[in-house]
């Protein structure tokens, strides 16, 4: 096993190293040959942009270069309200797979001047067809046929960018575009009646939350004034921020009329990919999140099917998370954009067909066979349906009844149902899926509500189900309303999936006189279990929207020629099952957020998470890391310690020390109360990319008992959406050291054959970062034993393991460095032997030892010469006090 380990680890070293010694040997050159793969250079400076007003403006960039150039590059755009360093991340990780990268801030935001113009044409686009001429012109990125090999990326106002820069400048080869927009129009003033061409409802909440982020001087305040710095004044004017003076009054005046005016629909058409996606012949990767209010699916779908209807080549990936949950669904956009630029940019270029699989991720009801449980899982289908569904995905009539029910609509929209809230969508929608007490309610009298029968078999429900409704309102004016689609369970418990809904406005009604009209509910994927049932839900208010501002009453009936929902499903072939941790991870973040209160987990995402680009060659970085639970207990309390590349650590502690709790936190399960983690220079949140580089195992393996072994580890590396060639199944199955009992079913394993798999998982795919937590629990001695010379030969290819254990001598033969925790503080930390010296006791030194013994033996004493250095446990022993 050992050996194989150090095969696989040392190949691609090897092979580099061979071809160049031939290289040089051929010219005569005798040379000392190094080579690193993971290496990553980075230079940031700032680079002239688009004038404004006359004045220069400068981009600040940051440009990261593999080691093996010329290579493909990809420019990447930040979020909105973002700058650079929050791309640090993505760029290390699309860096060490091959691509030169450029990260900058868009103008108005971090370092970057200028004003905000919300992707313009002539000023963000512009200045992002500036930076690939910047990247053409640059010897490390590859020509193909003399043209630069350049993709473009980025998430929401990235995405946004990234796709209308495709449209302008078809230099750029290949998007990777994650949870943007189509159609600005819709996506602030959303209408989803179908055929209507009238302007929706005013999303308030969200809008003005993305309104409030273009205050870039003001956005850091806390972070600067806990810093002792005087905070920085914004670029623009106290009522604007850093936009421009157009955007902002254009932005004002529609928000305060609830309706787009002339400026602003000119302003949003602009900004709209749906204006130019005719101009897009660049292969285009979406990738979109199901727990989205602010760019539902359907925005997606729109760029998905205006592209590809003029031949242009695009792959539609539905994932977890999204603007209500940003926790989740990181790794899967990356994974994904590297495997596309794999296909169309460089050397592997053109390999992107014209039809490409669709992949989504079912949030809940899906059974497992093992345990009973509802889990999640990634499914695939052979094309994309689109929303609506297509001849590949069949839709389904569900009838739903109910008797004509009246509805009120209170002045100001006030009380107003809560379905959604920026940013913790994905919270609401958690404790909306508990059901009981967690559940929330709609307001009373509010809302008209219509069942279906008990379902006879599973629905699974991909994209947007349509229903045809009929509104009688006893007053003149425009009709808000805003229709959902739930899942009632057998005890009656209620989920709104992904915590959607879908606004409406009728316009030109009058009082007495009935409106029928066909609604698109929200596009979401639910597996719905038979015995479940539908309820349709049309309710007068939305806390999250614009609501009517003076007292209205409307009659709800379903359309009597077709009182059913027409439901969108898709036959999909499953990637990965889903795992209990899954649920262990939300459920643990949930209670970590209500503990703390919403307002204190705002403060520290300003306060705390932040990349840290001097600490991005630093495996893992601890500071004053503190985990508190209900009561005052401190499970871990101020703890400090950094940890190096190529270093064995040992995190050691009698039980209730902390150890596992703060595990838990370096790998993202849990939140801590205060404090920083960083892994390579990026702070640590569930679903962060960098964690992409760790692999774990913690509190024991967990596996689908009636899978094999080998189809457990195959299903764990498809569920991160990375491609089969990077896990290094051989070194993971030589590791697992099973033999034929690999392709035994899991259930008919021993502690021990669960172990060694655990282990194995964790290696997958060579992570930099290795965390073990107790990993020889159910290992006999001989095992142990190679179990040590593995992570021994793991660390000297420049990874870094962290393994906690009790087993305190082997702690000592396997480590370079300990960390010992008691009663969940830090009592030393260092090397072993600093640890041991540090701590030695009074020892009695002898001049000449030869004679000591010649007296001893004289005496009849038997006597041996032993060193003078104390054992490790004995150190521990005395760190603690003795305890337990």
């Amino acid at each position: 096993m050992v050996a194989a380990l150090r095969e696989r680890l040392r190949s691609r070293t090897v092979q580099i190293v061979v071809i160049a010694v031939l290289v040089l040997a051929a010219a005569g050159v005798v040379a000392a040959v190094a080579s690193s793969s993971d290496s990553v250079t980075t230079r940031s400076q700032f680079i002239p942009g688009t004038p404004e007003a006359g004045k220069l403006v400068r981009l600040d960039t940051t440009l990261y270069i593999p080691s093996g150039t010329p290579a493909p590059a990809v420019l990447l755009t930040q979020g909105f309200g973002g700058d650079k360093t929050g791309l640090a991340g993505t760029a290390k990780t699309l860096a060490s797979h091959g691509y030169v990268v450029l990260t900058y801030s868009a103008r108005g935001f971090g370092r970057s001047g200028g004003l905000i113009h919300f992707a313009s044409p002539d000023y963000e686009i512009r200045d992002a067809s500036l930076l690939v001429s910047y990247l053409s012109g640059l010897p490390q990125v590859e020509k193909v046929a003399g043209r630069a090999q350049i993709g473009a990326a980025g998430s929401s106002y990235g995405g946004g960018i990234s796709l209308l820069l495709a449209a302008a400048d078809h230099r750029v080869g290949a998007v990777a575009a994650d949870i943007t927009w189509n159609d600005l129009s819709h996506a602030f003033f959303p209408n989803n009646v179908v055929s209507s061409t009238e302007p929706g409802v005013f999303k308030r909440l969200y809008v003005g939350s993305l309104f409030g982020n273009g205050f870039g001087g003001t956005q850091s305040a806390l972070a600067q004034l806990a810093a002792g710095k005087q905070p920085k004044a914004p670029t623009g004017s106290v009522s604007c921020g850093n936009f421009a003076p157009n955007v902002c009054s254009a932005y004002q005046a529609s928000a305060a009329a609830g309706a787009p005016t002339a400026a602003m629909t000119a302003i949003m058409t602009a900004a709209s990919p749906a204006t130019y996606l005719s101009k897009i012949d660049a292969p285009t990767l979406l990738t979109q999140g199901e727990q989205d209010s602010l760019f539902p699916l359907t925005e997606a779908d729109a760029n998905a099917r205006g592209i590809a209807a003029h031949g242009t080549p695009v792959r539609v990936v539905w994932r977890q998370g999204g603007h209500d949950d940003s926790s989740v669904g990181g790794g899967t956009v990356t994974s994904a954009a590297i495997s596309w630029f794999g296909k169309s940019l460089g050397k592997g270029k053109d390999n992107v067909g014209k039809s490409q699989p669709f992949q989504f991720s079912e949030q809940a009801g899906v059974v497992s066979a093992a345990t009973g449980d509802a889990d999640e899982q990634v499914l695939r289908a052979a094309g994309y349906p689109g929303v609506a569904g297509t001849a590949a995905a069949r839709t389904r009539s569900v009838t739903v009844r109910g008797v004509s029910q009246p509805v009120s609509s209170p002045a100001g929209g006030s009380p107003a149902t809560i379905t959604s809230i920026p940013g913790l969508g994905g919270v609401l929608n958690t404790l909306s899926s508990v059901g009981g007490a967690l559940a929330l309610p709609a307001a009373p009298g509010q809302t008209a509500t219509f069942v279906s029968s008990a379902l006879d078999s599973e629905l699974r429900i991909v994209g947007a189900s349509t229903v045809r409704l009929t509104v009688t309102p006893q007053q003149s004016g425009d009709v808000v309303l805003f229709a959902g689609l739930r899942d009632l369970d057998r005890d009656g418990a209620s989920t709104l999936p992904s915590q959607l809904v879908s606004p409406l406005r009728l316009t030109g009604a009058r009082a007495g006189i009935p409106m029928t009209v066909t609604v698109r509910l929200p596009a979401v994927v639910r597996n719905v279990l038979a015995g479940h049932r539908l309820a349709l839900t049309i309710s007068t208010t939305d806390f999250a929207y614009a609501n009517e501002t003076t007292p209205r009453t409307y009659t709800i009936t379903l359309d009597g020629g077709t009182p059913a929902i027409t439901v969108p499903t898709v036959a999909g072939t499953t990637v990965s099952g889903g795992h209990p941790i899954a649920w262990l991870i939300v459920g643990l973040v949930v209670v970590a957020l209500v503990a703390l209160g919403v307002t204190g987990v705002f403060i520290r995402r300003r306060l705390v998470l932040k990349s840290v680009p001097e600490l991005a060659d630093v495996p893992v970085s601890i500071e004053n890391l503190v985990k508190e639970y209900k009561g005052g207990y401190r499970a871990v309390d101020d703890v400090s310690f950094r940890v190096e590349k190529g270093q064995v650590v040992g995190l050691l502690g009698p039980n209730g020390a902390g150890k596992t709790t703060a595990l838990r936190t370096l790998v993202g399960l849990i939140t801590p109360t205060s404090g920083a983690i960083h892994i390579f220079g990026e702070p640590v949140v569930p679903g962060a990319p960098v964690l992409a580089r760790l692999g774990s195992f913690i509190e024991g393996p967990g596996f689908l008992p009636h899978l094999s072994g080998r189809d457990n580890l195959r299903l764990y590396w498809a569920a991160t959406g990375r491609p089969d060639d990077e896990a290094e199944f051989g070194v993971a199955l030589d590791i697992a050291g099973l033999g034929g009992s690999i392709d035994r079913r899991v259930r008919a394993y021993s502690q021990g054959m669960r172990q060694r798999l655990g282990i194995a998982q964790a290696m997958l795919g060579l992570p930099e970062l290795l965390v073990l937590d107790e990993p020889t629990n159910g290992l006999d001695p001989p095992q142990i034993a190679e179990m040590r010379e593995v992570l021994r030969q793991y660390a000297q290819t420049g990874r870094t393991v962290i393994v906690s254990s009790h087993l305190l001598a082997e702690v000592e033969q396997t480590c370079t460095h300990v960390v010992v925790m008691h009663r969940g503080r830090l009592v030393a930390s260092g090397s072993v032997d600093e640890v041991v010296a540090g701590t030695a006791g009074s020892q009695l030194a002898v001049d000449d030892p030869e004679q000591a013994t010649r007296v001893l033996t004289a005496a009849g004493i038997g006597s041996q010469l032993v060193p003078a250095r104390r054992a490790l446990e004995d150190v521990f022993l005395d760190l603690i006090g003795g305890d337990d």
